[in-house]
């Protein structure tokens, strides 16, 4: 017979724990003191905001937002931590702002474990430039750049406007600041990130933290960044940033100082740990229940995926196929989207590049495919968009819009309209406060008549920048470098130059195909555009040429995007005379491609960090981070 004890606690000898879990106990700490842990965590999950950066004046630019980091770190259960409140920067008068104090967070006695870097100051007259910081503090007058911003943590400011006019906004956490339109209005301050979905309402922003200052304006100040961003003044005194914000202050006009920027905050959320022994008469009842602690997983990891490029045709003045639309986040940011996952394994699908015309005259090429992490529409986690395919005929196309848009096309009758670029879908169709990391541009117009250039299709967007418009050129618009996560070139995950596309050894993906003119508006017999051919955008875009043979791959007028770039297709061209009888058919778009980086102390430890199947790869780069590399789809497992 069992013995009373071990009856009471259903067979299982030990000590039964009463206490309740699944709490996820919050704690704000808006002066520096020390936090216990409870005795069951061993994760903590933070966003550490540092001082934003004072503002100045006269025109003054303003201050740049402290740095914002959102990360998990492992602790011990009842143990001191460390929260260390970074101060807001003092606003100035002919003088850059002050910068904002680090915020930091650690084991009382021990390293630090995160490190916030205070927001640079603003800018005065005459024109000189924001300070650096967690993100930059905006310029003054014609100064040629703000503050810069801290990788990871904040954004650059923006730039003022006329001598001893306007200033530029503080960079935010979540978005550069605004560069000052003109005399009389100021830029306004860079937008802050929301961690409402991860701490609900906390602070006086409601969890919005790390807003710009806005600059100063002749009458119209610039506006506040969302999270406790002062606002620039219109003449006079711009405000101070919100306290325990980390928001920049306004910049300030002639006379007065800039405001001072906020002070910073940590948060610190205690994730759910079930441990000691429970009773089965405990486990039976929070089954049935439904509150019996699942186990879930998370992931914090830099991001960068691309959708499919779009493809082009072969009509007598297509435009060059969409590079595919471009998501690029940093861990802070990938660690609120890939988090609370049922499963260690994260499914990863690539989407293919958008078929080519087969033929000269021909305009069946389709747009990109999407590009999924976490399962596919409607449930995936992140969705990067396939580019749009390029335009032909005298009509806008339906499927040109995508990630990036196609080109449009040049006008095929006499007297016809332009045929407008296909526009960019990547960055709408993300939730808001994702929106900011989503990239792509618009295709460029095709140009339609008089004579000389005309009948000529745009280039295909990219990532970076919009396709040029047919009357000025029909290139392909660049793509966007990814080497301030991924880090700089070589990397043995950047793709190799293609031989006739847009470069991509330098860390660039998803560049704009090319465009082409109709033969028939060819300036003499032979003679097609720059070195006899536009050129697709940096970042895999297809180059268009004249002829097939020297300066083509293989027998194409139009050339695919290199593979995985995400790069559009490149025109190719109907064999329209008198002027050529050249044909030959368009480009293929570029297949998709995943990054996902993840520093080393977020590795699991002892555990599995692991992708299927083997054309995949893990790079371990010096730092010790290790890069999941996706060329096709597969799967993520890390546990």
């Amino acid at each position: 017979m069992a013995s009373p004890s071990g009856s009471a606690n259903g067979g299982v000898i030990g000590k039964s724990n009463k206490t309740s879990f699944g709490k996820c106990t919050v704690t704000t700490k808006t002066c520096t003191g020390t936090l216990t842990t409870q005795p069951g965590t061993r994760v903590v999950r933070i966003v550490n905001v540092a001082g934003g950066g004072g503002g100045s004046g006269p025109s003054g630019g303003g201050g740049g937002a402290g740095g914002l980091i959102c990360s998990e770190y492992n602790v011990t259960g009842g143990a001191p931590y460390t929260a260390t409140i970074g101060g807001g920067g003092t606003g100035k008068k002919c003088a850059v702002g002050t910068t904002g104090t680090n915020s930091t967070f650690g084991p009382t006695g021990g390293c630090v474990q995160s490190t916030a870097v205070g927001g640079g100051g603003g800018g005065h007259e005459p024109n000189v430039a924001g300070g650096p910081g967690g993100s930059g503090g905006g310029s003054s007058g014609t100064a040629p750049s703000g503050g810069t911003g801290t990788a990871c943590q904040g954004n650059a400011g923006g730039t003022g406007a006329c001598n001893a006019c306007s200033g530029g906004g503080g960079g935010g956490a979540a978005a550069v600041g605004g560069n000052a339109p003109g005399n009389p209005t100021g830029g306004a301050g860079g937008a802050g990130t929301d961690v409402s979905s991860i701490y609900g309402c906390v602070g006086p922003t409601c969890s919005v933290f790390a807003g710009g200052g806005g600059g100063r304006g002749g009458s119209t100040g610039g506006a506040a960044g969302a999270g406790g961003g002062g606002t620039g003044g219109g003449g006079g005194a711009g405000s101070a940033g919100t306290a325990n914000t980390g928001g920049g202050g306004g910049g300030s006009g002639s006379g007065t100082c800039g405001g001072a920027g906020g002070k910073g905050i940590i948060i610190v959320k205690e994730l759910s740990k079930a441990s000691g022994v429970w009773s089965m008469q405990s486990q039976f009842q929070n089954i049935k229940q439904g509150t019996w602690p699942k186990k879930l997983y998370s992931l914090t990891g830099a991001v960068m995926m691309i959708g499919g490029g779009g493809g082009s045709n072969a009509n007598p003045s297509p435009g060059g196929g969409g590079g595919g639309g471009m998501i690029f986040m940093p861990a802070c940011i990938g660690a609120t989207v890939l988090t609370n996952l049922c499963s260690g394994t994260l499914d990863v699908t690539i989407g293919a590049g958008g078929a080519k015309s087969p033929a000269p005259g021909s305009a069946c090429s389709t747009g990109g495919a999407d590009t999924y992490i976490g399962a596919s529409a409607p449930t995936a986690l992140l969705t990067a968009k396939g580019g749009g395919r390029g335009g032909a005929g005298n009509t806008a196309w339906p499927d040109q819009p995508g990630g990036s848009g196609g080109g449009g096309a040049g006008e095929a009758s006499p007297g016809s309209p332009s045929i407008t670029g296909g526009s960019a879908t990547q960055a709408p169709s993300m939730p808001g406060p994702l929106q900011p990391y989503g990239f792509g541009n618009a295709g460029g117009d095709g140009s339609g008549t008089p004579a000389p250039v005309d009948r000529k299709g745009g280039g295909g967007g990219g990532a970076g920048a919009a396709g040029t418009s047919g009357p000025s050129g029909a290139t392909g618009g660049a793509g966007k470098s990814i080497t301030p996560l991924f880090g700089a070139a070589p990397q043995p995950f950047y793709l190799a130059n293609g031989c006739y596309q847009g470069a991509t050894a330098c860390g660039m993906f998803g560049g704009g195909g090319a465009g082409r003119q109709d033969p028939q508006r060819l300036p003499s017999p032979g003679v097609f555009g720059p070195a006899g051919q536009y050129s697709g955008g940096s970042g895999g875009g297809g180059n268009a040429r004249t002829q097939p043979g020297s300066g083509n791959c293989g027998s194409n007028i139009g050339n695919p995007g290199t593979i995985n770039s995400g790069g559009g297709g490149g025109a190719g061209v109907d064999s329209n005379g008198p002027r050529s009888s050249i044909g030959g058919p368009g480009g293929a778009g570029g297949s998709g491609y995943v990054l996902i980086k993840v520093p080393s102390p977020a590795l699991p430890s002892p555990g599995t960090f692991s992708v299927a199947p083997g054309c995949n790869a893990v790079v371990t780069q010096p730092c010790g981070a290790k890069v999941a590399k996706f060329s096709v789809s597969g799967s993520l497992t890390f546990e």
